[in-house]
């Protein structure tokens, strides 16, 4: 237990009060109501304040977690026959700044995401502050019929990003929120919505960059991966494959076939890879039959 504390990087108590005065300072709150996620998250401590935003801290101990995780999933990229195309970022506040420079992107090509704040560095660490999503749910927490009908925009989310020269770089069933509810209007403001609908959210975006060539294109075959991997313990390998071909060709799904076994060996994806890459080839199979 103490090694996972130390690797998880969570700071001590002192330096959490010193980060939640100085926001509440920023705010204009006399008094703010504090609550920590209960999240298994290796790369930062994320708690909510007065249910408005999103925190996250980022330690010293984080940016080294982060540093050993890009060297890893380098090498797995260059496994794969490809240049790594994973970015460390020296400080936990270059962290931070990174990822609400990259949620700003993602809303900016039409992705939904939380709307960003600021990032700061307070007491050594990297502080994001972001909007706080109340009404979510993760994708992996969704009926399966709900799964099964937000499959394709998933993808098409993804899709978008890539359109627009940007990569994701940790897509996660856990990193897709589906925010129930209510929606925003042109004006910004949120609205209801009929009962059982929902919007798809991308957050934690790691790799987002401008476009730089073939690397690139690799980058992007690996978020495809991904997002075939986080779908088809929901949905099934056909079902994920069928989602996917709204939005890319067979020849995008056989070029992300070729990284499905690196992204089997990261503990945070458990998926049937054997049938996924069945079902992949099945339907490149269907496509070459049909002269597409």
């Amino acid at each position: 237990m103490e090694l996972r504390k130390l690797v998880r990087g969570r700071p001590e108590w002192s330096r959490i009060e010193s980060v939640v005065r100085e926001l509440a300072e920023r705010y204009d709150r006399e008094t703010v109501h504090v609550r920590f996620l209960d999240a298994d998250n290796w790369l930062s401590t994320p708690l909510v304040l007065d249910d408005e935003y999103f925190v996250k801290l980022v330690t010293e101990q984080n940016s080294l977690v982060h540093a050993l995780f890009t060297a890893t999933r380098n090498l797995g990229a260059f496994s794969s026959g490809t240049e790594g195309f994973f970015g460390h970022y020296g400080t936990p506040y270059e962290m931070a700044q990174h990822e609400l420079e990259a949620t700003e992107r993602l809303r900016e090509v039409g992705v939904n995401a939380p709307e960003p704040v600021e990032a700061l560095e307070i007491e050594g660490m990297g502080v994001l502050v972001m909007e706080y999503l109340p009404d979510f749910r993760t994708l992996d927490e969704l009926a399966r019929p709900t799964e099964r009908r937000l499959a394709p925009e998933v993808f098409g989310a993804l899709h978008r990003m890539h359109d627009h020269g940007l990569a994701h770089g940790d897509l996660r069933a856990e990193n897709v929120l589906v925010v129930d509810g209510e929606e925003r209007s042109s004006s910004g403001n949120r609205e209801p919505q009929a009962p059982g609908d929902g919007e798809v959210y991308v957050i934690d975006a790691t790799n987002v960059r401008e476009d730089n060539g073939a690397t690139m294109a690799a980058a992007r075959s690996y978020d495809l991966a991904c997002a075939l991997a986080a779908l088809e313990p929901l949905i099934g390998a056909k079902a994920s494959v069928d989602a996917a071909l709204e939005h890319y060709d067979a020849q995008e799904l056989l070029a992300a076939r070729e990284f499905l076994d690196f992204v089997s060996v990261r503990p945070d994806h458990t998926f049937a890879a054997t049938a996924l890459k069945g079902a992949i080839e099945t339907r490149a199979g269907e496509a070459e039959r049909e002269g597409r």
